[in-house]
């Protein structure tokens, strides 16, 4: 009995089984009834909203129109994102610097931030000065939201009617959008952000504040911002007391400052004042009887001579000064800067002059340069063609790609890797992950090459070879940013070929290196930030940490050799100085010929130049060897001109000394030359060693006010001038100068 009672126990644990599977099936079962009853029931509930005819097509509409609502509504968020991040932080602190800028030597230079005494409220602005920007800017500003869409679409009429853009169709409040936050740089990607932006200034800001915003802002030709500024410059006047022929001057700059200068063209700018008059008239703000006078009696404007002021480095160097002085407890500072302007005269001209004689045939439109000293001073900028017309600076923010000149990275890491410039490696069709680069001349293979021929060449086969077997691109990546290229580098496997995108700066900042012999090139815009006091707030030789060694000296006395043979056996022969002066260097073409470079060095200063497109179509077969090269070539013979030569490390340079003779005669063009450009003449100046006892006396006479000139003084500095320059300095008043 005992062992049959655990059977007695099976039928009622298949009985209990069963009701629990019965209990599953049947509330199943009941859900799904009750879910088909309520749904039928939903059903007959909105069957009595169907609709019929006209009206169906309405309803249909509105639901795709919320459907494609809701889908726009998600992308407007993804787009507006980037764009507010743009007003992150104090995006008013610019107000918070007064900066005046002095070159090398001590001489004004310009001013750059908001000098709040110079800003006018709106109220207090004479009436004839609104109108006529509003009239030429924005008739509708005060209907808008931050973008016209009537206004918008005005203009594209306008513009198809003429065949081309006569009429632009941003808002006052757009162009105040990329003032403050964005460049000048043409994309799409800019536009889409100036839009957002737009409304977003709209949403937090008056419209007094925007339009008062804009007028303290914005580019007005001659070095000013601001139309405060702008009225006292050209007419010498508080802006509060300028007249109606005077407002429409002002009004007419803001489309392009840099052409319609009163004081560079007075014709052209009273041509647009008188266009402004008319847009008065039109826009209903004034009556053709009210604006008579003004045509009749234009504006005059103080004699001033044309003020060439270095903007784009200025704009570069007011960003290091907020970056660097923003813990100081005082923003009105005087800033002593590291440009020479000289140099930077040359810079412009030559990029100008290039531009200009070969920018047609070359369909070429803009360009950069940057000059660094060794040691790392900054002594030229050029960041484009014309400030006036775009203040977005090509040199320190366009990314382009540097193409073949981005080679010298692999090779210096190879360099440090043990290789050596007659070290060989194969020039032979290669394939990395699916991709299969292809030489300058495609089809043309060498076989076994050197690395000083590979280089000179700018074979593309060995530099990928080099990242695929022997570096690796992280290891390429690294060389770059030790040697200072500070954009983000990509590492797939087309960069050791250029494809990651760098900046003007970057290049000349890590070819700096090489003539300073494999030490950090201590790039740098600012030497000393004072006080209006007088009192050193920084002082970059006593402020900044000294260089560290980043290449080392092997593997760039390898790197000097093989750069400094491509002006002579290379790609960059139109890159060869004159008067016996050894530079090295690198060129780069970009796919498509869109972009243009030579990087390129002497023992005394480092050049980077790039010739495209804003707009990135491509050129007309331009490559680095052509005009960036010849650009080089004649600035550098310019800045080489007079001055005591350095060795490039680990380069036996033939250093000749101050030639009047050949200084007058350098980088003439040789007869039958067609693609030499006319050269530039250095003006003579002191010799080093006059210009370091002038400094040593000039010292001692500041510790020692007692301390008399001896009389033999000025002899003495004549002999010495006299033995380095041939150049005879009579008195001691010429010995001073």
């Amino acid at each position: 009995m005992d062992k049959a009672a655990p059977q007695d126990d099976r039928p009622r644990k298949r009985h209990i089984l069963l009701r629990i599977d019965s209990w599953i099936d049947s509330t199943v079962w009941n859900a799904g009834f009750r879910l088909g009853v309520w749904w039928e029931d939903i059903t007959i509930f909105f069957r009595r909203f169907t609709v019929r005819g006209w009206k169906k097509v309405l309803f249909e509409v509105l639901g795709e129109g919320m459907t494609w609502g809701t889908a726009g509504s998600v992308l407007m968020l993804a787009l507006a994102l980037p764009a507010f991040e743009e007003t992150k932080g104090n995006w008013r602190a610019q107000s918070d610097f007064a900066v005046t800028f002095l070159d090398r030597y001590g001489n004004e230079i310009g001013h750059r931030g908001i000098i709040h005494e110079d800003s006018v409220p709106i109220d207090e602005l004479p009436d004839t000065l609104v109108k006529a920007v509003l009239a030429t800017e924005d008739r509708r500003f005060f209907d808008h939201y931050g973008i016209d869409f009537l206004g918008l679409a005005r203009a594209m009429t306008i513009n198809a009617q003429a065949g081309g853009v006569v009429q632009g169709g941003s808002t006052l409040t757009q162009q105040l959008a990329k003032n403050l936050f964005l460049s000048n740089e043409r994309t799409i990607e800019r536009k889409i952000k100036e839009a957002f932006l737009a409304v977003w200034l709209e949403c937090n800001l008056s419209k007094k504040e925007i339009l008062r915003l804009y007028l303290d802002r914005a580019y007005m030709g001659g070095g000013t911002f601001g139309a405060a500024a702008a009225s006292q410059f050209y007419f010498g006047k508080s802006i509060t007391d300028i007249n109606l022929a005077e407002s429409a001057m002002l009004a007419g700059l803001f489309k392009a400052p840099a052409r319609y200068a009163p004081h560079v063209n007075l014709p052209a700018a009273r041509a647009r004042a008188n266009e402004v008059l008319t847009n008065l008239v039109q826009g209903g703000l004034m009556t053709e009887g009210q604006v008579i006078a003004a045509r009749l009696n234009p504006a005059t404007v103080i004699d001033r001579a044309e003020v060439s002021a270095p903007d784009f480095f200025l704009d570069w160097a007011f960003d290091e000064t907020r970056r660097i002085a923003a813990p100081f407890a005082q923003h009105s500072l005087v800033v002593r800067t590291t440009i020479d302007m000289g140099l930077q005269q040359a810079a412009e001209e030559s990029v100008e002059s290039s531009l200009r004689e070969y920018g047609e045939s070359f369909k070429v439109k803009q360009g950069a340069m940057v000059m660094i000293e060794n040691g790392g001073p900054v002594r030229a900028m050029v960041g484009g063609r014309d400030y006036g017309e775009s203040q977005f600076n090509r040199a320190t923010k366009a990314l382009r790609q540097p193409g073949s000149s981005f080679k010298v990275y692999t090779y210096t890491a190879a360099m440090e890797k043990g290789f050596k410039p007659e070290s060989t490696i194969s020039d032979a069709p290669i394939t990395w992950r699916g991709w299969s680069p292809q030489n300058y001349s495609k089809g043309s293979y060498s076989g076994r090459v050197t690395m000083l021929t590979a280089i000179a060449k700018s074979i593309n086969t060995v530099p990928v070879r080099l990242a695929k077997d022997e570096l690796g691109t992280e290891v390429i990546a690294e060389t770059a940013k030790k040697m200072g290229v500070e954009t983000p580098i990509r590492t797939d496997k087309t960069m050791p070929l250029g494809t990651s995108e760098v900046t003007v700066l970057d290049q000349a900042t890590a070819y700096a290196v090489f003539p300073a012999g494999g030490l950090q090139s201590r790039r740098h815009g600012i030497s000393q930030i004072l006080n209006y006091d007088g009192d050193i707030l920084y002082d970059f030789n006593r402020d900044e940490p000294p260089a560290k060694r980043v290449v080392s000296e092997q593997a760039n006395a390898s790197m000097n050799y093989m750069l400094t043979q491509i002006p002579i056996i290379g790609t960059a022969r139109k890159a060869a100085l004159d008067n016996g002066i050894v530079a090295g260097g690198k060129t780069g073409t970009t796919q498509a010929y869109r972009d243009a470079w030579f990087v390129g060095f002497t023992g005394d200063y480092t050049t980077a130049v790039w010739f495209g497109n804003d707009d990135y179509t491509s050129t007309n077969n331009m490559t680095g060897g052509s005009l960036p090269a010849m650009t080089f070539k004649r600035l550098m013979d310019y800045a080489e001109q007079g001055i005591e030569h350095r060795a490039i490390p680990g380069i036996e340079n033939p250093l000749p000394g101050p030639d009047k003779k050949k200084d007058a005669e350098i980088a003439v063009a040789k007869p039958g030359d067609e693609t030499a450009l006319p050269p530039l003449v250095r003006p003579r100046s002191l010799s080093g060693d006059v210009t370091r006892l002038l400094k040593s006396l000039g010292e001692k006479f500041n510790t020692a006010p007692a301390l008399k000139v001896p009389a033999e003084l000025p002899g003495k500095v004549a002999e010495i001038d006299r033995q380095s320059t041939g150049t005879v300095i009579k008195g001691s008043r010429n010995a001073g100068r």
